[in-house]
C-alpha cells in the first residue's frame, strides 16, 4: 500500500490486481449516529449533495495521515475491492509506504497510526517501510519486517 496526499495505490502482489485512485471518501449526514459513506476514491470527489462533505484522510499540511476513522473505511473499500470475496476469508499483509511528507523520517506515533490503520481495516498483520518505492518483486513481507525491525 502506497501512500500520497492525493493518491492511493494497494497491488495484490500475488494476482496483481491495483487500486489505484483519490483517497476520498464521501460522507453523508448520519444514520443511527453514524455518518454514511456515500462514495469511495475517484468517485467521491463527484458526490455531490445538500449535505455531502468529501474527506481525504492523507491531507494535513504537517502529516501525510489526518483522520483515522475515515482512513478505515478508504481502506476497507480498497482491499475489498482488489480482494474481493477472499478479503473475508483470509486477512492480508500489508506494507504500508509513506510516499511523502517524510522530511526527517515518521514519528513513532505516525508509525503505530498507520500499522494499525492497516490492522483495524483487515490486515492480519502489517508493517511500514520508509525507503526507495518498491516494486512488486522486491516485496517480501518478513523480509521487510525484519528490515525495520519490527
Amino acid at each position: 500500500m502506497q501512500i500520497w496526499e492525493h493518491r492511493l495505490k494497494l497491488t495484490d502482489i500475488r494476482t496483481g490486481k491495483i487500486f489505484d485512485e483519490k483517497p476520498l471518501v464521501a460522507i453523508e449526514g448520519k444514520k443511527e449516529g453514524q455518518p454514511v459513506v456515500v462514495a469511495v476514491g475517484n468517485s467521491a470527489a463527484l458526490a455531490v449533495g445538500e449535505d455531502v462533505k468529501v474527506v481525504n484522510p492523507f491531507s494535513h499540511p504537517r502529516v501525510l495521515f489526518s483522520d483515522f476513522t475515515v482512513g478505515e473505511r478508504l481502506l476497507q473499500y480498497a482491499l475489498g475491492t482488489i480482494l474481493g470475496k477472499k478479503f473475508i476469508a483470509s486477512a492480508p499483509t500489508i506494507v504500508v509506504h509513506p510516499m511523502e511528507k517524510l522530511e526527517g523520517g515518521l514519528t513513532m506515533i505516525e508509525i503505530r497510526a498507520f500499522r494499525e490503520l492497516a490492522v483495524s481495516s483487515g490486515a492480519r498483520d502489517a508493517v511500514v517501510y520508509q525507503g526507495q518505492e518498491l516494486q512488486s518483486d522486491e516485496i517480501n513481507f518478513e523480509s521487510i519486517k525484519e528490515q525495520v525491525g519490527e
